[in-house]
């Protein structure tokens, strides 16, 4: 009974001994944090919007600049694009001899479109603010490029070596919907040969405890324009006589979803891969965070019928992104609208292709009566059809990925994130959409996300930020998985 007691005890505390890399990574951090700031701020100062070709190409030679400050070997992988080239992968790779496999980290340096007006402080301008650094791409994606660069200095400075041939592929149009990611894959398909992506991307699950996913949902995007009379009508002389095209878009918009948020078109749940039992009983076992999300986010009600959020990340989302129509507020005239129009988003889960959920979304819009044209309508249209909708499809939509956390290689990697973080949240798929599809379409590899960025950080929007702990936390996990 004692030896058994022992055994017991014995292997808690193997298992309690921090990883090796990344308790290095830890005691490097804290003697350099000053200089690691430094070259983040440098980073987060360079405007990244994948549309602006000149600053685009700044942030690649940027990132090129600090892999070779590591002695890491790059190159730009490209494609044609029109009368220029598409933004650039920025690849690297160091070579370890005996290596057993290959390792490919993932990220990207672009970033989502956005008005400076709304941010505290100009979103290229990077301020530490209240333990959090506030800037466009803090943490999505520029945190994890940074970290992999200081777990390299780690690594080295404490001679840990590297047991694996380590890649870097770092996207420069993620956020652009990653138009020329699959060509440039394809093109350079002997290069990026290996066993596993690690997709650095996303956030730490909202309990604050690492998170390792295993999928990520796809995406697909549609803007419809209705149409109501040719030029903006005073309200007082011709409302409840010229339709009103900001009324005719709700009805359409909300005819799409049921009060508890079930989407009512027409077999838009059809074809959804269904859920292993490993990966259901990751889904019964990862923390409950909703009642705490819905205090922090002011919710009353959520969507779902009753499901939790973890549940929920595994079937299609439609969403509204956006909708206009004339003005508001106090520059709001008393008008009818000539158009309204909504920009939604569909977040697609494994066994749904992305085209056909586009499909599926413009029958619905001509099951409620729309005559559907893909271009501006001419004024005969208008005038021979009672309602009328512009809808496009926009291009750079992708599928769904989801891997097996069953592989050996997926164990490995929940070992040493465990190893470098304590117990972790595994899901088999994230809320947000990265290109998996492409890479494993392509290049036929698995990919595992390791995420970094703290839930609540804003990506996408206004003051987007990372928490100075999070960062930390990730140079840690990195340096554990770059000598896993």
């Amino acid at each position: 009974m004692r030896a058994a007691l022992l055994s017991i005890a014995f292997a808690a505390l193997a298992q309690a001994q921090p990883n090796p890399a990344a308790a290095a990574a830890h005691q490097w951090r804290a003697a350099h944090e000053q200089a690691i700031l430094a070259e983040f701020m440098d980073l987060l100062a360079i405007p990244n919007l994948a549309s602006d070709q000149p600053n685009i190409r700044r942030n690649a030679a940027a990132v090129s600049a600090i892999l070779e400050k590591r002695g890491v070997k790059t190159q730009l992988l490209e494609v044609p694009f029109e009368a220029t080239t598409a933004p650039p992968v920025v690849y690297g790779a160091i070579e370890s001899p005996g290596a057993a496999r290959t390792v490919i980290f993932y990220a990207h340096y672009d970033g989502q479109p956005l008005d400076p007006k709304e941010w505290v402080t100009p979103p290229w301008h990077p301020v530490l603010r209240d333990g959090r650094i506030y800037a466009r791409s803090a943490s999505d994606d520029k945190a994890p490029i940074i970290a992999i660069a200081t777990a390299l200095d780690a690594l080295r400075a404490a001679g840990i070596p590297l047991r694996s041939n380590i890649k870097f592929v770092f996207e420069g149009e993620e956020e652009a919907g990653s138009p020329h990611l699959a060509s440039i894959l394809a093109k350079y398909k002997d290069l990026l040969t290996s066993d596993v992506w690690l997709i650095c991307d996303g956030p730490v699950h909202q309990s604050r405890r690492q998170q390792i996913v295993f999928g990520a949902r796809g995406i697909t995007q549609l803007d419809i324009t209705v149409y109501g009379p040719k030029r903006e009508l005073h309200s007082g002389h011709y409302g409840n006589w010229a339709p009103n095209p900001a009324m005719m878009l709700a009805r359409l918009l909300a005819s799409m979803k049921d009060d508890d948020g079930r989407v009512t078109i027409d077999r838009f749940y059809d074809g959804i891969e269904p859920l292993s039992e490993t990966e259901r009983r990751a889904v019964a076992d990862a923390p409950d965070v909703d009642r705490d999300l819905m205090r922090e986010l002011w919710l009353g009600s959520t969507e779902g019928g009753g499901k939790k959020l973890v549940e929920l990340l595994n079937l299609p989302s439609l969403n509204i992104r956006g909708m206009s129509a004339a003005r508001t507020g106090a520059q709001a005239s008393n008008v009818i609208p000539a158009t309204a129009t909504a920009t939604i988003d569909i977040r697609l889960v494994k066994g749904i292709d992305h085209d056909t959920a586009a499909r599926r979304v413009v029958e619905h819009i001509r099951k409620q009566g729309y005559y559907v044209v893909d271009r501006d309508p001419d004024p005969q249209t208008r005038m021979t059809h009672a309602k009328v909708a512009k809808v496009i499809v926009e291009s750079g939509g992708y599928n769904a990925a989801r891997m097996s956390m069953d592989l050996p290689i997926s164990q490995l990697v929940l070992r040493t994130a465990e190893s470098a973080r304590g117990p972790v949240v595994k899901l088999p798929t994230m809320g947000g959409s990265v290109p998996l599809y492409m890479i494993e379409e392509t290049l036929h590899a698995p990919t595992i996300t390791v995420p970094i960025a703290n839930h609540d950080n804003n990506q996408h929007s206004f003051d987007e930020n990372i928490r100075l702990e999070n960062l930390w936390d990730g140079i840690d996990l990195l340096a554990a998985l770059l000598a896993m």
